[in-house]
C-alpha cells in the first residue's frame, strides 16, 4: 500500500443554520457519525420554540411543554443526552369548553371525528347530531391527491364537527384554518381511512378496531420532562459540545453560497463573518431558508417564500393555591372559535405535571393560548390586556376569581407553519431542487410536522443525506475494502 492509500481525509465540516431542537438534532447526529460541525442560531439562546422559565416563582415550560412518547424520536434523544430518569407522563383529562359548559372530550375520535354519533351528544345540537347520522346515506365524496380536513370533514358528517371538535383539536396544534389544513400531511390516517372507506364514521371505526386488534405499545402517548420539555434543547447542547461540536448565537447567516468544493456562508459576526463548509443543513424556519436559498436555488427558495406563519401567545400564571380551593380538576380544556372567546384553550399545569406540583406546592399554575392564523389581531393587545382577557375567560369556564400572583406573556410571533393542501407535494419539490444542490439539506417544523418527534424525524433524515455523500462515506467505503 503506498503512502496516499494511508491519507485519510479530514472530516467534514457540516455547518447547521439554526438553532432549534432540529438544528441541534441535526448536529447531534452528525457529530456521532464524525462530522465537524457548527451550528449558527440568529438569537441570543438555542431551542426556539422550546423554553422553559419561572412565573412566580414556579418552574414551567413557556412553549411546547410536551412530546408524542408513541414516536421513538424525542425519547430516544432525550435518553441520548442523559434526561431518561426526567421523562413523565402528563395526568390528561381534557375537556372541552362549548355551549357555555365545560364538557369532557369524546373518546373514540379522530382528530374529533368520532366512530359513534353518541360520543358527541351535548356538544353538538339535535340538528348537527342529525346531520352526523346521515354520513352513511351520502354517496363517496372526491377526495383527489389531498384535501383540507375541515373541507372534507363537513361534507361528510356537517360543519358542526369541525367547528366544535375538529377546529380546536387542530388549532391547538397548527393555530390554523381547519377548513385549509391538508388532511394528507395533518392527518393521514383520516385520510386513508376516508379513502378506504365511503362512510367516514365507517372509516374510523375500522381504524379504531385495527387499532384494537394490534399490540398495545407499552407506557404513555404523549410524556414531558421534569422541569419542562424547554430543558431539552440545553440538554442536546451540552451534548453536542462534549463532542467536539461549535455552538454560535447571535450569528445571523446573511448569504449562502456555492464555491468549488463546498458552501460559504456569510454572518453578521464581526468575529466570523466567513464560514467555509462541505456541507449545510438549513434548520432554520422557512421564510430564513427562503432568502438564504434564492441565489442557488431559486425553485426551492420561492416554494419555501410561499409558506405561511401564525403567531400565538402563552399566558401562564401563578396563583396561591389556597385561593382556587374547589376549582375543578382536569388537565385543561379546549375552546372552539366559533363559541367567540379570545382564549382557545387552557392548560392547568399543576394538575396536568406533577412536578409543577412538587416543586411549588403553594402555587397554583395554569397557562392560556391565545391567537389562530388570520385572527391574530388580540397578540397586538400588551400584556396586561392578554391576562385581563384570560382571567375574563376563565371566569366563565370554571368559575376562576382570583388574581395572579404573577404572570407571563410569552408571544411566538410566526411560531406555527401552516400546511394547507397540497403541502406534502411542496415538500417533496423543495427536497427535489435543494438535493441538486451537493451537500445541503433542509428541515424544520415546516417540512414533515411540527411536533417534537417530527422535527427530530426530518433533522436526522437531513443530517444521514448529508452524511451519506460526504467524504465520512467514502472513508468508510475505502476502509472497508481495505
Amino acid at each position: 500500500m503506498d503512502i496516499a492509500d494511508n491519507t485519510v481525509a479530514a472530516p467534514p465540516h457540516v455547518v447547521v443554520v439554526g438553532g432549534g431542537i432540529s438544528g441541534l438534532a441535526a448536529a447531534h447526529r452528525l457529530l456521532g457519525a464524525g462530522a465537524r460541525v457548527t451550528v449558527l442560531e440568529a438569537t441570543d439562546r438555542v431551542g426556539g420554540k422550546l423554553l422553559a422559565g419561572e412565573v412566580g416563582g414556579a418552574r414551567v415550560d413557556l412553549g411546547a411543554e410536551s412530546m408524542l412518547a408513541r414516536r421513538p424520536e424525542a425519547v430516544g434523544l432525550a435518553r441520548e443526552v442523559g434526561l431518561g430518569d426526567a421523562l413523565v407522563p402528563p395526568a390528561a383529562t381534557a375537556a372541552i369548553w362549548t355551549r357555555g359548559e365545560l364538557r369532557p372530550m369524546p373518546k373514540g375520535h379522530v382528530m374529533g371525528v368520532p366512530a359513534d354519533p353518541a360520543a358527541l351528544s351535548g356538544i353538538l345540537s339535535a340538528e348537527g347530531l342529525a346531520r352526523l347520522g346521515r354520513d352513511r346515506e351520502l354517496a363517496p365524496t372526491e377526495l383527489g391527491e389531498d384535501v383540507g380536513v375541515g373541507e372534507f370533514v363537513a361534507a361528510r358528517l356537517g360543519r358542526e364537527v369541525v367547528d366544535r371538535l375538529v377546529e380546536p383539536l387542530l388549532g391547538g396544534v397548527y393555530a390554523g384554518d381547519a377548513y385549509k389544513i391538508s388532511m394528507r400531511a395533518a392527518v393521514p390516517q383520516l385520510f386513508e381511512a376516508a379513502r378506504a372507506n365511503p362512510s367516514l364514521l365507517d372509516g374510523v371505526r375500522a381504524l379504531q378496531e385495527r387499532a384494537a386488534a394490534a399490540p398495545q405499545p407499552e407506557g404513555p402517548v404523549f410524556v414531558g420532562l421534569e422541569g419542562g420539555v424547554g430543558g431539552l434543547p440545553p440538554a442536546v447542547a451540552d451534548a453536542v459540545r462534549a463532542l467536539g461540536g461549535v455552538i454560535r448565537t447571535e450569528t445571523p447567516v446573511l448569504a449562502l453560497t456555492r464555491t468549488a468544493d463546498g458552501w460559504r456562508l456569510r454572518t453578521d459576526s464581526a468575529e466570523h463573518p466567513v464560514i467555509d463548509a462541505d456541507g449545510v443543513v438549513l434548520a432554520s424556519p422557512a421564510w430564513s431558508a427562503s432568502a438564504l436559498l434564492a441565489a442557488e436555488a431559486p425553485a426551492a427558495s420561492a416554494e419555501l417564500a410561499s409558506v405561511e406563519y401564525a403567531s400565538m401567545a402563552l399566558v401562564t400564571m401563578a396563583f396561591r393555591r389556597a385561593d382556587l380551593a374547589g376549582l375543578e380538576r382536569g388537565s385543561g380544556f379546549l375552546v372552539p372559535s366559533v363559541d367567540g372567546r379570545t382564549i382557545k384553550a387552557s392548560t392547568f399545569s399543576s394538575y396536568k405535571w406533577q412536578w409543577v406540583t412538587d416543586r411549588s406546592p403553594d402555587l397554583f399554575v395554569l397557562r392560556t393560548s391565545i391567537g389562530r392564523y388570520g385572527e391574530e389581531e388580540h397578540l397586538e393587545r400588551d400584556d396586561a390586556d392578554l391576562v385581563k382577557l384570560s382571567l375574563g375567560d376563565l371566569r366563565d369556564a370554571v368559575g376562576l376569581s382570583a388574581r395572579p400572583v404573577a404572570s407571563e406573556v410569552t408571544r411566538w410571533i410566526g411560531g406555527l407553519p401552516q400546511y394547507p393542501v397540497g403541502h406534502l407535494a411542496r415538500v417533496a419539490r423543495v427536497r427535489a431542487a435543494v438535493a441538486e444542490l451537493p451537500g445541503l439539506r433542509v428541515c424544520g417544523a415546516a417540512y414533515d410536522g411540527v411536533g417534537i418527534p417530527a422535527c427530530i424525524a426530518g433533522a436526522r433524515r437531513a443530517a444521514d443525506e448529508i452524511i451519506a455523500t460526504s467524504t465520512l462515506a467514502q472513508n468508510t467505503q475505502r476502509d472497508a475494502g481495505q
